[in-house]
């Protein structure tokens, strides 16, 4: 079967699925800005909190996490570091490198947040999973 072979039901599918992205998107979005904070901060600091690597993460570390240039970042951290949530440190063992981690306010703000989050997801979860096995 080829790509140009799909059957209408796949597109759908597809169409229904992307379209729940979407709506989650939307909400995290929504649900960053009731709490005080734009969007791509608080993804800056899942990122950071969420970070599974060695030690606190780097600023690449997070860029490519977020799929985003160093510079974007650095402006991204900068912003949020202004605005209380993060705070930048030079690695110990490379100077040249900063290390990042959350402060008291934004491990608070994160924590709210990801606690909605994780309700959405179990309703998006209930809306997706069918669409998903439609396309196994």
């Amino acid at each position: 079967m080829t790509s140009r072979d799909l059957p209408d039901r796949d597109y759908q599918a597809l169409a229904r699925f992307r379209h729940g992205l979407r709506v989650f998107l939307s909400f995290s979005e929504d649900a960053a800005r009731a709490a005080g904070i734009p969007p791509a901060q608080h993804q800056l600091l899942l990122a950071i909190r969420g970070w599974s690597g060695k030690g606190a993460p780097t600023i690449g570390d997070v860029a490519d996490l977020l799929v985003l240039r160093h510079h974007s970042v650095v402006e991204l951290v900068q912003r949020a570091t202004a605005a209380g949530l993060v705070t930048a440190f030079d690695d110990p063992e490379d100077g040249r490198r900063q290390r990042l981690g959350l402060t008291p306010t934004g491990a608070n703000r994160l924590a709210e947040l990801s606690a909605l989050h994780r309700e959405e997801l179990r309703r998006f979860r209930t809306e997706v999973t069918p669409i998903l096995d439609e396309l196994s």
